[in-house]
């Protein structure tokens, strides 16, 4: 498989990126791999990258994006941070992904089991530790906590359906975030440029759903 060129990528529409990716996941959870010599892609890519698509995924090692959706060198802008959540800096990477670099679609990647939401669960704790920097980080996820845990219920990384909410929801908010926040990409995806999607990966089976 070759690495995409201006015009392939040009013949991509938001909805084939999207096919791109669902049938990638497919071929990851079934073991399967697309034939690919990446020192070719190296070469091929040598002059400029046309990716398709930009992903938002968090920094767990086990959630490369290129990996779980069988994607070579050159395919996708990926744009990692722990949560999974946007702000400027991760904004204006999409906007030149998609409004520089001409990718169809942009997904946020949440997952199951997610650290960053655990440490959102258990600020608490954390705010015990000397980590000024995470303190900061979990502290993002507080308004959505607030939001969605029912009276008297447990806030920990131990309720597991808590977090699996937090983990829905915080990907709903970064879409929300997204299409606020930037009026660039709002814009386009208006105009039919680009999707914008969310996702979950299940870090147990590898498959990804589709929100």
């Amino acid at each position: 498989m070759k690495a995409h060129t201006s015009e392939t990528q040009a013949t991509i529409t938001p909805e084939k990126a999207l096919e791109i990716l669902k049938q990638g996941n497919d071929r990851f959870v079934q073991n399967l791999k697309a034939n690919r010599d990446l020192l070719s892609q190296v070469n091929d890519t040598r002059a400029g990258q046309w990716p398709f698509a930009v992903i938002l995924s968090c920094i767990d090692s086990r959630t490369s994006a290129e990996l779980i959706f069988d994607q070579g060198l050159g395919d996708i802008f990926s744009v990692r941070i722990a949560g999974n959540f946007a702000n400027q800096d991760i904004l204006g990477s999409m906007e030149f992904g998609c409004n520089v670099a001409g990718s169809k679609l942009i997904v946020v990647l949440g997952h199951s089991k997610c650290g960053a939401l655990k440490g959102g669960l258990d600020a608490a704790a954390i705010s015990q530790t000397e980590m000024e920097n995470l303190k900061h980080l979990v502290g993002h996820f507080n308004p959505i906590i607030e939001r969605i845990i029912n009276e008297g219920e447990e806030r920990s990384s131990k309720n597991d359906d808590l977090l699996e909410r937090l983990n829905v929801h915080n990907v709903k908010q970064t879409i929300e975030d997204i299409r606020s926040q930037s009026a660039t990409l709002n814009q386009m995806e208006k105009e039919g440029k680009i999707k914008i999607v969310g996702a979950n990966y299940d870090v147990e089976t590898g498959v990804v759903s589709w929100l």
